[in-house]
């Protein structure tokens, strides 16, 4: 079991992350966290961080001035003189301003001082669209942060992964990059999380439902979606669909993907970002090169439309992936015709 707790709280995602931080701070007094409104009064866009400020003062939770760049920079000197710091960066887009400290510097120290450096380093970023948020405030990025050897990168799905990720990349060692949805952060639905400190181990995907005949391999705000959809093609057609919420991308957990699609023999991705170049086709490569003698269908991918991401409510539910189109492309890999 990744959760070792038996008591549980009903949770939103964001209080699940605020339980979290609130934990991390508590118990090790090296935890300091950094962002833009992350104090009094407003504890965030998200409310992510609301009194803790309070709680810990403001030489534990910093509100710092607009500038990502310096935000990542600040936290990478704290973590080379003894700190765990967190930092906030409101929304992945920011990445690119920041991208110079957390590529080139954050994620080579350790492998650039021969192992003498560690970074200690979490970074929080609100990620993807649904919210109409626009072309510059709705991005996924995520792939681009798999492609850099030293990352870890996260992208939990519920409120008790969340705590529990979260609370994993806190201890761990090495900078880690925690992606938080932010359809999930504006949710109010609670669930279940364990009421005491538990971590759930980088590099450990859950399988969320089980099945035989095709595996969904997904993260984020597409589990919701996938689950949906392999309940309906379940109830609709008998064809079952396993579930895999893959939790961490760096490192991932190429095994479990693999003795799935082994099982089922057909395999399909499904993420909010970008189909084309998105990490998706590193997964699908990754199964087509080790399983390719065993797969009965081609691995089929599935994201979101190569453009930005438009503002209106009605074309940001055109660009991004839903319910329909992953039942339209499952039918399509047992020859069934359309959704009707």
């Amino acid at each position: 079991m990744d959760v070792n707790c038996e008591k549980t709280v009903c949770l939103t995602f964001a209080e699940a992350l605020n339980s979290a931080l609130n934990l991390a701070l508590t118990h090790d007094p090296a935890v300091v966290l950094l962002g833009e409104d992350i104090g009094t009064p407003s504890g965030g866009i998200y409310k992510v961080t609301q009194g803790l400020e309070e709680r810990y003062g403001t030489h534990r939770v910093r509100t710092t001035p607009i500038s990502e760049q310096g935000i990542i920079g600040l936290g990478i000197g704290l973590a080379l003189v003894g700190h765990r710091p967190i930092v906030e960066i409101m929304l992945m887009d920011y990445l690119t301003i920041a991208s110079d400290q957390l590529v080139n510097h954050a994620a080579k120290l350790r492998y650039t001082t021969n192992g003498v450096s560690h970074i200690p380093l979490t970074v929080r970023m609100h990620i993807g669209g649904g919210t109409m948020g626009g072309a510059q405030h709705s991005q996924s990025l995520e792939a681009w942060l798999t492609h850099i050897p030293g990352l870890n990168v996260v992208i939990p799905s519920t409120p008790e992964d969340a705590k529990g990720l979260l609370l994993s990349c806190i201890r761990n060692n090495d900078p880690c990059v925690m992606l938080e949805c932010i359809e999930l952060l504006w949710s109010k639905e609670r669930s279940p999380v364990p009421i005491g400190d538990y971590v759930i181990p980088l590099g450990k995907a859950r399988i969320k439902r089980t099945g035989t005949d095709l595996t969904l391999i997904c993260y984020g705000r597409a589990v919701s979606w996938c689950l949906e959809s392999a309940e309906y093609m379940e109830q609709t057609y008998a064809i079952s669909c396993e579930v895999i919420d893959l939790r961490t991308l760096t490192p991932l957990d190429l095994p479990s993907i693999l003795a799935s699609v082994r099982k089922t023999g057909r395999a399909m991705v499904v993420h909010a970002a970008n189909q084309f170049g998105g990490f998706g086709a590193e997964i699908s490569c990754l199964i087509t090169e080790e399983l390719h003698a065993v797969l009965a269908h081609p691995v089929i991918r599935l994201g979101a439309r190569n453009c930005p991401v438009p503002y209106t409510r009605v074309l940001e539910e055109v660009y991004s992936p839903n319910v329909r189109q992953i039942t339209e492309k499952i039918k399509s890999v047992f020859s069934i015709g359309n959704v009707s």
